[in-house]
């Protein structure tokens, strides 16, 4: 087949690899120069996904995938488009952005040629594809949905850094507008995937037919919703274990003992590109999931409750050095997406603090590119807090910050051994 891959980020380059490795024709589609100009020297644009490198470096030689910016270089005459630009939400009104999709989505249109298949991955509100996606391709390209081309929505599931794992270990969600729609997607993927034994499913891994594209929206939207709200609901048994003086971890190791209980854990903020950011698009079509809100009000409030802790334990922050070890969103992953680095620095400054960032994985230039003043090992601070749980972290020791009063895990990494004798606070203890 020929395969056309809208947009080369941390899910699509992978995509596009797991495509002609399976043998395919691809080419990658994107608005970024340079990510075109790295993927066609076989240099990954990014770094930490196992395995692209040593693909990349096999596949684009051997004339397999290649990238451009060009729409009508890649989208004509392919037998299959399959699109992952990012979709943003409104931080204030909660409401899906969809303006780099739609732009994507009308020059994909503008050169859609018939018997094509395309498959949206992006995650969407409930309802998008077939409300949105298909009057908008039928009346650009002039082609019939259904009759010219098939329209199907196939949600990723994977986490950047072990894409290629995640791939095969689950199962591939396709929902089409048809049942011959439904078909050809389950058809395709079928060609590009393999997939691991998993005797704990209810049925095969593999494609599994949703019977629709609305069945598919939800069944992604619904699966991060869920942690969102587990999580929720563990910082809600943190924050009350706070006030009565119990240790909440304890608690929820007790409960999941029993096979009916699967609590998650608390944590100072719920960051990354998927759980802060699909319950909103759930929210956007279903307004009255109160419980939905309520969780991703209450985890989106984390950062603050844990900055007042501080605030109160020591008296006042005004004028106090606090440094934030973390930028990223979870440890081992460079990447601030909705990361709860930004929520802690407003917090701390808003209380009056000198804040100064830490994380290893970013150099002094890329944290004052976002606006922070970097802190190195060894410079003198009065609090602490760590907000992402990268490894590093877990040997952190009160010789390493001079001066410091007091330090609040908000991951419970670091080693309470190594902090006897200086105060050290967690959520939920």
């Amino acid at each position: 087949m020929r395969i056309a891959v809208v947009a080369m980020g941390k899910i699509g380059l992978p995509l596009a690899v797991q495509f002609a490795d399976a043998g395919h024709e691809v080419v990658g589609v994107d608005v970024n120069q340079e990510t075109v100009n790295l993927i066609n020297k076989a240099i990954e644009p990014f770094p930490g996904e196992a395995y692209l490198q040593e693909k990349l470096s096999k596949l684009v030689p051997a004339g397999r995938l290649r990238a451009t910016t060009d729409y009508s270089e890649a989208i004509p005459d392919a037998d299959a488009v399959v699109l992952v630009v990012p979709l943003f939400v409104n931080d204030e009104t909660w409401e899906p952005d969809f303006a780099w999709m739609d732009a994507a989505t009308e020059s994909l249109a503008e050169h859609l040629t018939p018997n094509t298949l395309v498959s949206y991955e992006t995650t969407l509100p409930v309802g998008t594809t077939r409300g949105r996606w298909k009057p908008m391709l039928e009346e650009i390209s002039g082609l019939e949905e259904g009759k010219d081309f098939h329209l199907v929505f196939s949600p990723e599931r994977v986490l950047t850094g072990r894409v290629f794992a995640d791939l095969r270990k689950y199962p591939k969600l396709v929902g089409g507008l048809s049942q011959a729609g439904t078909e050809a997607g389950i058809a395709f993927y079928k060609d590009v995937l393999q997939f691991d034994d998993r005797p704990d499913l209810p049925r095969p891994n593999g494609v599994w037919d949703m019977g629709s594209a609305e069945a598919a929206e939800m069944a992604k939207l619904a699966e991060t919703t869920y942690r969102d709200v587990n999580i929720g609901l563990a910082n809600q048994f943190a924050v009350y274990a706070d006030k009565i003086g119990i240790d909440v971890n304890k608690v929820i190791d007790a409960c999941n003992s029993q096979p009916y209980s699967h609590i998650h854990r608390p944590g100072i903020a719920v960051g990354g590109h998927c759980i802060p950011v699909y319950p909103r698009l759930y929210l956007s079509t279903d307004p009255d999931a109160t419980v939905v809100r309520t969780a991703r009000t209450f985890n989106a409030g984390m950062p603050g409750y844990v900055v007042n802790r501080v605030k109160d334990t020591l008296g006042s922050l005004q004028g106090a050095t606090v440094a934030v070890l973390g930028a990223s969103y979870r440890g081992g992953v460079k990447e601030t997406a909705f990361s709860g680095v930004f929520a802690t620095v407003d917090e701390l400054k808003q209380a009056g603090a000198n804040v100064l960032v830490h994380d290893p994985m970013y150099s002094d230039q890329e944290i004052e590119s976002f606006g922070w003043n970097p802190y190195h090992l060894g410079d003198a601070v009065d609090a602490v807090i760590v907000q992402a749980d990268h490894k590093e972290y877990s040997k952190v020791q009160p010789t390493d910050f001079p001066g410091v009063k007091l330090l609040f895990d908000g991951r419970r990494v670091t080693d309470p051994v190594l902090w006897a004798g200086t105060p050290r606070m967690v959520i939920g203890e």
